[in-house]
């Protein structure tokens, strides 16, 4: 894919009827990302307490569908306070969602990265999404859920790819085969199992799939996906992780590769359904992702 072909939405990210909404939106990555903190709150770690009917929003999936719930309790412009206990509960993936579509609907060039975090908890690497946009002259890294004002040794906004702050997916992978880092310090939190090398694994889909605009979420199932890497064929796995990073490093052959694949290969791409365990109940179910 070309750095134009993220100037326009995908189904996720398309607003729909509230394009208004993000067309009022001034289009610099510090004011859209603390829209999108504004609009959405994390479904866990968002420092108030939400019932479980509320933190089901985090499946909302759509874009629209998440302007929906914002605007039936806020019928307002994005930019007006909304109170953190009312905001639409979400998780880094829809921080993202909200910033790349206001980027998109801006016509900025805009995707979303999939990978891992190391700076929220010292020697334990979360499972993280960030924003990528096309600044006119090289992709930049930013994690619009970062407040400025935290005391954070990096740019949030700006974050160096070579500095170890976030990795990406097919990076971890690479450096896993070769031996380099410990799986079971890359999962979702500390204090639960969702962690270690089959993880790590099912992340470099994920992160094949954002890439290519197929921003589903985190914990949708689909494809050459596993909780056991006994049995998968480990080397698609090696080859797309390749693919990837030879493609960030401006390989323009590998993007032309992983798009080829990614087509053509259906292990690689959610299909017309998804197989989704749902983060507050627990319950897999079926997914149709058609619209």
């Amino acid at each position: 894919m070309d750095v134009d072909d993220y100037r326009t939405h995908s189904p996720y990210s398309d607003p729909r009827h509230h394009a208004a909404l993000l067309e009022a939106v001034p289009a610099d990555l510090p004011t859209v990302a603390a829209t999108a903190r504004n609009v959405i709150i994390h479904y866990r770690a968002g420092g108030v307490e939400l019932p479980d009917v509320r933190r089901a929003e985090v499946n909302l999936r759509w874009l629209d569908r998440i302007l929906d719930a914002d605007q039936s309790r806020f019928p307002l412009p994005l930019a007006a306070e909304r109170p953190a206990a009312e905001r639409v509960a979400g998780c880094c993936r829809d921080h993202t969602l909200l910033t790349v579509a206001t980027l998109r609907q801006h016509g900025v060039p805009a995707r979303s990265r999939v990978g891992f975090a190391s700076y929220f908890v010292p020697g334990w690497h979360h499972d993280h999404v960030l924003a990528e946009w096309w600044n006119g002259d090289r992709w930049v890294w930013s994690d619009p859920e970062l407040d400025p004002a935290g005391d954070r040794p990096f740019d949030g906004y700006d974050i160096d790819p070579e500095a170890g702050h976030f990795e990406s997916a097919a990076r971890v992978w690479l450096a896993y085969r070769a031996g380099r880092v410990d799986p079971d310090t890359y999962g979702v939190d500390p204090s639960l199992p969702i962690r270690g090398d089959w993880f790590i694994h099912d992340y470099v889909l994920l992160e094949l799939a954002h890439r290519h605009k197929d921003e589903v979420l985190l914990w949708d199932g689909f494809g050459a996906m596993t909780e056991d890497l006994t049995g998968a064929d480990l080397t698609l796995v090696d080859e797309v992780a390749a693919l990837l990073v030879a493609a960030d490093r401006g390989d323009a052959a590998a993007g032309r590769e992983l798009a080829r694949r990614y087509a053509s290969d259906a292990r690689l791409r959610p299909g017309p359904t998804v197989h989704c365990m749902d983060p507050v109940s627990g319950v897999a179910a079926d997914v149709d992702l058609r619209r």
